[in-house]
């Protein structure tokens, strides 16, 4: 299906991708590109890959794919590097989390004849680096794709991609870039926020000190802290590549945070247990959908 596949970046997704294909058989030969060194030996040292550079340039040579699981932001400085060693007619993909912004950037400095697609799969973990990656990370996840074009030639390489997805695992959906990231920015920007803001709130509290916080985290708080951990880096480009969505969707979010606030100052029972009525049905949705255990406690060992 796809004789060289090139990924730039080695970490959590990007190490998930390379095992996910050698796994399936979905890639004849597999080179990790990343301008860490120290990502570079471990990706070596684990054999995850058949080549392992600094060199981007090297890693993406006479490669017929080629994946970007570098920070949103860091997308420029990493197809400039790899740029000269660009197959003609090679696909040009990525895994982040905001699709406008990384398709500019990439349809604006990819060479004549490469195909971009900008794509994102829709798992992760809320771990990083190398050793974090697994190869069942996308099993039963959407992965989605936002194309560029619909000349023939183009739909063709959006259907060997999509292909490539299906083959480790995946299920793939079209979708415009712009709606994408407002879904995106309610589905998972505007929660990882509130991760962040909830967790550090409770760090500044004068009066709980942060071995409180620790010790008795029940299950509310301690979910909050497992997505708050997630790459700073990462999510610092993620909010700042889709602002505006975000801000929007933060807006509304707003709005209805004062409207429930309102509900309990009042002791307005009956409105509060409405939202909590429909709101678990949105649960109930998630697993029906397969993206989610139905297991107490998410199916974790409660020992």
């Amino acid at each position: 299906m796809i004789q060289r596949l090139a990924v730039i970046g080695g970490g959590l997704i990007g190490g998930s991708v390379v095992r996910a294909a050698r796994k399936a058989g979905a890639a004849a030969s597999i080179a990790v590109g990343d301008v860490n060194p120290a990502v570079v030996a471990r990706v070596a040292e684990l054999g995850i890959a058949d080549l392992s550079t600094a060199d981007l340039s090297q890693a993406v040579k006479g490669a017929d794919l080629v994946i970007f699981a570098v920070p949103v932001l860091a997308m420029n400085q990493a197809l400039k590097a790899a740029l000269p060693g660009l197959a003609p007619g090679a696909i040009l993909s990525d895994v982040g989390s905001v699709k406008g912004a990384v398709a500019d950037a990439l349809a604006l400095l990819a060479p004549e004849g490469a195909f971009v697609i900008p794509g994102h799969p829709i798992a992760g973990t809320e771990q990083s680096g190398p050793d974090a990656g697994f190869a069942e990370l996308f099993e039963n996840r959407w992965t989605i794709l936002t194309p560029l074009s619909d000349a023939p030639d183009y739909l063709a390489a959006v259907d060997k991609l999509s292909a490539f997805w299906t083959a480790i695992g995946a299920n793939v959906e079209l979708m415009d870039a712009r709606h994408h990231d407002l879904v995106l920015a309610v589905t998972s920007h505007l929660p990882h926020l509130i991760a962040y803001n909830i967790v550090g709130t409770a760090a500044d509290l004068e009066e709980v000190t942060q071995a409180e916080v620790m010790k008795y985290s029940a299950g509310g708080f301690r979910d909050f802290t497992r997505i708050a951990a997630s790459d700073p880096v990462m999510w610092r480009d993620i909010f700042i590549a889709n602002k505006d969505a975000v801000l929007e969707i933060l807006g509304r979010f707003t709005e209805d945070l004062q409207a429930l606030s309102r509900a309990i100052r009042w002791g307005e029972a009956d409105k509060l247990e409405e939202l909590f009525t429909r709101t678990r049905e949105i649960r109930r949705g998630v697993i029906a959908a397969g993206q989610e255990s139905a297991e107490p406690n998410f199916g974790r060992d409660r020992k």
